[in-house]
This record gives structure tokens, C-alpha cells and sequence, in this order.
């Protein structure tokens, strides 16, 4: 390789250990002017109760039911699932080219507080403790069904990322076989356990560790870093120290810990752009009811959209649709960017001040 090559100069790909593909980094153009599409700002101003608000305690819900008069976390059937328990089993396959098969499934929602203007990194971490043990009960609970083959637990926060409901809530999709990111994890993970008889994510963290030059955050349990083949501009993916893998093995040490990891990433997230930073955020975990998957090593990723400013996000078209992934400032200079955030909430500084 040409020795004059540089990492945070010059157009490179960088492949994802996790998926086997690889991501586009164009460091140059981060110095091209913007001209292009400037988000509307949502108004950070919601109250702490919504009368209109589906979600809010008390209140009723599309299906006809009302919301209790809950004081922490609330758990229900997603009114509108994009999975149904019920389907029938059934498919179709025409030449091995109009295939399609039978999906079943169970949807869970949970709204994370009460309070319709309480988000995560403004949550205390006793608060979020409290989500992640419902995250973890849910898991439990969902996985002692046996035709369920995996639990995908996740967030969308903002309507950016296509919200439809601003009172902070996450989702909890199970179904009967394994979707597509899962199959290429799984791969890749099985693949290197094989020959090591380690953790990929594992290895992968002792690496990151010891360069120290993408790490955001880190704790005794966790370590949140922006991935070296991070495809959005602020990515980050939150790694467990313990080889485990599934949140059913946390321990109550583990999991006050995570939300010490998700309150100060959130937190940092906002601080960035002085803003209700928004995101997809998710945990990928090993497959149930399918075999034991030793290779698994529980992570969590979050993909936040926003690029230059509290207005402009990142688009993925084009190229991206038709190629590859492709960004412009490295994931080295995120993490710095992150790193540099401090860990008290912009709102809470402005208060004191």
C-alpha cells in the first residue's frame, strides 16, 4: 500500500466484521459546501401529559382500551403489529421465483415514563435501570414461547427517523424465524469462534481498547465506541465486556450499568447539536429456542441520521441504494466529537445557569 495513504484524507473502504460488508469513507468532501435539504426543527416544548396522547397514563388507545395509571414503565400489544400471532401457516413458491413464506409474530411496546416530555438521557439512571429490567423480563417472557426464533428490542426516536408517537417509547418485535441482520451476524461470529474459540465482538473490543481512538464511553461493564465501519455519521454501538449473549443473562450490576452507558450516550447525543437528537437504536442478541449460539456477544447500535447540524441529515441514496454505504467524516472523528460532549444534559447546564 502507498505509504503516503491516510485514513482521515484519503477515499477508502472499510469492511464490517459483523456483516462482511463494506462501508465507503470519503474524508475530502466533508469540506464541500451544503445546499441541500435543511430539516425543519421539531419543537422541544412537549408537555408532561397529553390528553390526546395514546400512550400518556389514563388515556385510551386506538383499539378501544385505556392506559392504566402507570407510575413507571408501560408494556402492551402494539395496537397496529406488524407481526400477528395468528397467521396461518401457509407460502408461496412458483419456480423458485416468486417465493414467499408465512410470518408470525408478537409486537410489544413500551412507553418509557409516564411522562409524554421525559426522553431517555433525561431519565435518571435509576429510571432507565427500571427500562432495561422490562426490556429483559419482556425478553424472558416472549423467548418461553417456542416458535419464537428471535427478539429484536429497539427504539426510534424523533420523527426524522419516522416516530409516529412523540411520547418516548421503544417497540419489542418477536417472529418465528431469524431476520436478515441476524443471519450475517450470526455467520460471521459462528465463522470466527470457530477458528479461535473467542468472541469476534470480543476480540474486536480488545483492539479498540487498546487504540483508544473510537472510544465515546466506558464503564466496568460496557464500552460505547464509534464502530471502525460506521455507516451513519454518529454511530456508535454499545459492546458488553462479559462474553454474553442475550440480556437474559445480565446481572443487576450489568444492567444499572447499561443505563448508565445509554443515559451518558443519549445525553452526549443531544449535546452534540443542542437538540432531541434523533435515532434508531437496537440490541442484537443471539437467536432462542434454536440452539445455544456460543459465538453470539450481545451489543447494541445506534444510528442517528444527523450529519452537520441539528437540521441536516444524512441521506442514504444514490450510491448508497445502488452500491454501498458511503460517509464523509471518518468514525474517528465522531468518536472525538462525542468523546469532547460532556456528560450533563444542555438543558440542565442552561438551568443551573
Amino acid at each position: 500500500m502507498n505509504s503516503t495513504f491516510e485514513l482521515d484524507n484519503n477515499p477508502h473502504t472499510r469492511l464490517n466484521i459483523l456483516t462482511g460488508e463494506w462501508v465507503l469513507v470519503s474524508p475530502h468532501r466533508t469540506k464541500r459546501p451544503w445546499q441541500g435539504k435543511v430539516e425543519d426543527l421539531t419543537p422541544d416544548n412537549r408537555p408532561e401529559y397529553d390528553l390526546k396522547c395514546y400512550l400518556c397514563p389514563g388515556n385510551g388507545r386506538a383499539d378501544g382500551d385505556t392506559n392504566p395509571d402507570y407510575k413507571e414503565s408501560f408494556v402492551f400489544n402494539n395496537d397496529f403489529a406488524a407481526l400477528l400471532s395468528d397467521t396461518p401457516d401457509g407460502g408461496l413458491n412458483e419456480d423458485n421465483l416468486l417465493v414467499a413464506n408465512n410470518q408470525k409474530g408478537i409486537c410489544r411496546v413500551i412507553s418509557f415514563s409516564p411522562k409524554h416530555n421525559l426522553t431517555l438521557p433525561e431519565m435518571s439512571i435509576d429510571g432507565i435501570t427500571a427500562v432495561v429490567e422490562v426490556w429483559q423480563n419482556e425478553f424472558n417472557k416472549l423467548a418461553e414461547q417456542e416458535w419464537i426464533k428471535y427478539i429484536q428490542i429497539f427504539e426510534n426516536k424523533g420523527e426524522i427517523m419516522g416516530c409516529s408517537n412523540p411520547h418516548p417509547h421503544g417497540q419489542i418485535w418477536s417472529q418465528s424465524d431469524i431476520p436478515l441482520e441476524i443471519v450475517k451476524e450470526t455467520g460471521r461470529q459462528k465463522t470466527h469462534f470457530a477458528v479461535h474459540r473467542r468472541s469476534l465482538l470480543g476480540d474486536y473490543l480488545k483492539l479498540e481498547l487498546k487504540k483508544a481512538e473510537r472510544i465515546v464511553f466506558e464503564n466496568d461493564h460496557f464500552v460505547a465506541l464509534v464502530p471502525f465501519w460506521a455507516v451513519w455519521p454518529y454511530e456508535v454501538m454499545v459492546i458488553s465486556k462479559r462474553h454474553i449473549n442475550s440480556i437474559k443473562l445480565f446481572t443487576s450490576t450489568e444492567k444499572r450499568a447499561l443505563a448508565e452507558t445509554i443515559k451518558v450516550v443519549t445525553t452526549k447525543y443531544d449535546n452534540l447539536f443542542e437538540t432531541s437528537f434523533p435515532y434508531s437504536a437496537g440490541m442484537h442478541q443471539a437467536p432462542v429456542n434454536n440452539g445455544d449460539y456460543p459465538e453470539w456477544h450481545w451489543h447494541m447500535h445506534f444510528y442517528p441520521p444527523l450529519l452537520r447540524s441539528a437540521s441536516v441529515k444524512k441521506f442514504m441514496v444514490g450510491y448508497e441504494m445502488l452500491a454501498n454505504p458511503q460517509r464523509d467524516i471518518t468514525p474517528e472523528f465522531a468518536a472525538n466529537r462525542l468523546r469532547e460532549m460532556s456528560t450533563v444534559h444542555y438543558k440542565t447546564s442552561k438551568a443551573e445557569n
